[in-house]
C-alpha cells in the first residue's frame, strides 16, 4: 500500500519531536563557550566544536567537583535500588503468581498503588514517616524512597512475563527429583531472567532520573544528579559539562538496552536447543 504524503510527513514531525531534543543534548556537549551557550562569537563566525567538557569529566576537573559528586551519588543509588528492588520484586512476583486468596489481592493492590500515585504524594508520605522515625534525611532516605517506587515496576514486568510460564516445568524437574532451590535457579530464574533484566533497567532508569521525591528526601550534600542539575540550569557556566555528562548516561543506557537484548536472545537460543 502507498503512503500518503500526509503521513510521512507526521511521522517525520514525531520522530523530530522525539529525538531532535537528546540530538541537541549531544550537540551541546561540544559547545566551547559555557557563558553564552553559543557556537558563534560576537562577530558572528563558527568557533567549532571542543571536547574540553570530556576532557574535564574524565580527568576531575575541580570547576565540577559539586557535579561529579552528584553524579555518582546518583549512580550508586539508581544501582543499589535497581538490585534491592530486582531481588524484592522477584519474590513478590512470584508470590503474586502462585498463591490466590484476599490476602494477595491486598498484596496487589499495595504494589499497584505507587504505579498511580503522584511523586509529590509519595515524597510527602516519605518525608513525613522518616520525620515521625527521627531519621535524618541523606543517602538511606533516598535509597530506601527509591526502592519504594521502583519495586512496583519491577513487580508488574515480571508479572507480565510470568503470564506465559508453564508451571509444568517445575512440576516436571520435582517429578525428576530436583529440590526447590534448583528448581528456581536452574528453571525458572532462567525463563524469567529477560523479565527480571527489563524489570531492572526500568528500575535505574526510574532512579536516576528522579527529581520530586528525591526533594523531598535528600539532606545536607546529598544531592543526586538530577536534583543538582535542575539548581544549576539558569545560573552556571557549567552547564554544557551536563550535556557531556548526560551524553554518557545515554551511552551507558545504550549499553545497558543491548546487553539485555542479547541475554534475551541467549535465553531463547538455549530454549530452542532444548527443543
Amino acid at each position: 500500500m502507498k503512503r500518503s504524503f500526509f503521513s510521512v510527513v507526521m511521522l517525520a514531525l514525531v520522530l523530530a519531536f522525539l529525538y531532535v531534543p537528546i540530538l541537541l543534548v549531544v550537540v551541546y556537549g561540544f559547545i566551547p563557550n559555557g557563558i553564552s551557550m553559543s557556537f558563534f562569537d560576537s562577530t558572528g563566525h563558527f568557533t567549532g566544536f571542543s571536547g574540553k567538557w570530556y576532557a574535564m569529566i574524565f580527568t576531575g576537573n575541580m570547576r565540577l567537583g559539586a557535579l561529579m559528586q552528584s553524579f555518582w551519588l546518583s549512580l550508586t543509588i539508581a544501582g543499589l535500588a535497581t538490585l534491592i528492588s530486582c531481588a524484592i520484586g522477584t519474590t513478590a512476583a512470584l508470590a503474586l503468581h502462585k498463591w490466590k486468596s484476599r490476602l494477595q489481592s491486598l498484596h496487589h493492590a499495595l504494589v499497584y498503588t505507587p504505579l498511580i500515585m503522584p511523586d509529590i504524594l509519595i515524597g510527602i508520605s516519605l518525608l513525613m514517616l522518616f520525620v515521625a522515625c527521627s531519621v535524618d534525611c541523606g543517602f538511606w532516605t533516598i535509597l530506601i524512597a527509591h526502592v519504594t517506587f521502583c519495586v512496583s515496576y519491577v513487580v508488574m514486568t515480571i508479572l507480565a512475563r510470568l503470564q506465559d510460564f508453564d508451571d509444568r516445568l517445575i512440576e516436571a524437574a520435582y517429578d525428576l527429583g530436583a529440590g526447590p532451590w534448583y528448581t528456581f535457579f536452574h528453571v525458572q530464574l532462567p525463563i524469567l531472567l529477560p523479565g527480571i533484566v527489563a524489570g531492572g533497567l526500568l528500575a535505574f532508569t526510574l532512579s536516576i532520573d528522579d527529581v520530586v521525591i528525591t526533594s523531598f528526601v535528600n539532606g545536607a550534600g546529598t544531592n543526586t544528579f538530577p536534583t543538582y542539575v535542575s539548581s544549576m540550569t539558569k545560573h552556571s557556566r557549567n552547564l554544557p559539562a551536563v550535556f557531556a555528562l548526560s551524553t554518557l548516561m545515554l551511552l551507558f543506557t545504550c549499553a545497558l538496552v543491548g546487553l539485555s537484548k542479547l541475554i534475551a536472545r541467549g535465553q531463547q537460543q538455549k530454549a530452542k536447543g532444548k527443543q
